[in-house]
């Protein structure tokens, strides 16, 4: 008789990966190239160098080095909370009565309680290594903002976090957080850039988007000495970072003999999903695996399902770089009842190219259907599930009652990106019942679509 598989699938601290897994060098169709605003061109590194470390822009750039060594002062950064944990969800299994195994990822075991650490390090590290002094970024539920304000503290760089306006009035322990490590939070759109002001002169109440918060960040940082702009996820060299997940997960369950048959992650800029998938990802490639791939996306904000593949711009104010994504147009602003993360308006170059050659699938669900997930989850699992990672658990619950209807015994992964604690109010809402759903109308994307730049 097979020995049990354990609970938790723990690597040791001598397992952490070395390198980072860039999946673009596999990847038959490479993502499109990222386009300078003025020329249309593809953009080089001095065309990038005014915003960004010149460490993140050599990855981003690279779609052929397959394997990225990490520097030994971002390898003592992860062994502070590195490996993350790779657990078998017995207790949901017994819960659904499902013949499926169902194992998660579990990032939220740092003080930031999310997988944005991951890139967070490594981009404060660059920093540091280059002679800045600060640093400017953007965060929609938190999750980022707070991780880059660890990172920050750690590197000792200062950090100022445009936070979008109505997930700040959602959460104010997100901005004590962020604040009690050393950076400045300031809600987006704000009077303290120009972008913020038109902005504000347009809709004086909007809640906010990402979109807007990025064109208020990337304003302050050309414009502050010894300063760069730092993004949480969308762009590759973030998923080159994540890719630790996926390495993490594919050396702990090949330890066990362990192949999944469904690899599940949560989608908004995708850098969790990204990073998950990619090890598997390179070997369905490859023709190595049949494993099947799943993104699901917020229904209030279905760049995925209902958005367009074109090049956009990554922020309102279009000063940035055009990516070839699927977006519903850099002018899109989620509905505000929207509690979670997960509202950026595209999605990254990779994994839109992954979705359009027909590798990767996607869903979209509301969130009192997610809710009712993370509850069941939490239930039995003990862990309080984040908004956004809930969306994987939801996913991950159906294909296994699909198991349970059929009577396969599948392989089920997914990644639990964080922790709900800074959600308890979205929690709230969900448990009084005020919770409300949005899917937005054609004619409210059609708005959006309305911005994205028309090239050929």
């Amino acid at each position: 008789m097979a020995a049990k598989i354990p609970t938790r699938l723990y690597l040791s601290e001598d397992e952490i990966p070395k390198c980072w897994y860039n999946l673009r060098a596999d990847m038959k169709n490479k993502p499109e190239p990222v386009l300078h605003p003025g020329t249309l061109k593809p953009v080089t590194e001095a065309d990038l160098s005014a915003v960004f470390c010149m460490g993140p822009i050599k990855q981003e750039l690279d779609d052929t080095t397959r394997f990225i060594a990490i520097p030994e002062g971002i390898q003592d950064f992860y062994r502070a909370y590195r490996p993350a944990p790779l657990i078998r969800a017995y207790f949901l299994e017994k819960e659904l009565g499902t013949p499926a195994e169902i194992y998660y990822k579990f990032e939220g075991t740092n003080t930031s309680g999310s997988h944005k650490l991951n890139s967070a390090g490594p981009q404060a590290y660059y920093a540091k290594e280059e002679g800045l002094t600060s640093l400017t970024t953007e965060t929609g539920a938190g999750q980022w903002g707070t991780a880059m304000a660890m990172a920050a503290g750690f590197y000792g760089l200062d950090l100022t976090v445009f936070m979008v306006k109505v997930s700040s009035e959602q959460k104010p322990y997100r901005k004590a957080l962020i604040e009690t490590y050393g950076a400045k939070l300031i809600p987006s759109p704000s009077a303290t850039t120009e972008a913020g002001k038109a902005i504000l002169a347009k809709d004086p109440n909007t809640g906010g988007s990402l979109g807007v918060a990025i064109s208020e960040a990337v304003e302050r940082a050309v414009k502050t000495d010894k300063c760069r702009y730092v993004l949480g996820s969308v762009l590759n060299h973030v998923l080159l970072h994540q890719s630790i997940i996926g390495q993490e997960t594919k050396a702990a369950m090949d330890k066990y003999g362990i192949k999944p048959d469904i690899i599940i992650g949560c989608a908004g800029g995708g850098s969790n999903l990204g990073g998950l998938i990619a090890p598997y990802m390179g070997e369905k490639i490859a023709g190595k695996s049949n494993a099947r791939f799943i993104a699901v996306e917020p229904a209030s904000c279905p760049s995925f399902t209902r958005g367009r593949f074109a090049y956009d711009f990554g922020d309102t104010a279009k000063t940035t770089p055009l990516v070839k994504m699927m977006t519903l147009g850099s002018g899109f602003i989620p509905s505000s009842n929207h509690a979670g993360g997960l509202r950026y308006h595209g999605m990254n170059s990779t994994l839109s190219r992954l979705y359009q050659d027909g590798y990767l699938e996607a869903r979209s669900e509301v969130q009192t259907n997610v809710f009712e997930a993370a509850v069941k989850f939490m239930k039995v699992e003990g862990i309080l599930p984040a908004p956004e990672s809930a969306h994987a658990i939801k996913a991950a619950i159906d294909e296994a009652m699909i198991c349970k209807k059929t009577n396969e015994k599948k392989v089920i992964l997914f990644g639990l990106s964080g922790t709900g604690y800074f959600d308890l109010s979205a929690y709230m809402s969900y448990n009084n019942k005020t919770m409300t759903d949005h899917i937005p109308t054609d004619e409210e994307l059609e708005k959006g679509f309305e911005t994205i730049p028309k090239i050929v």
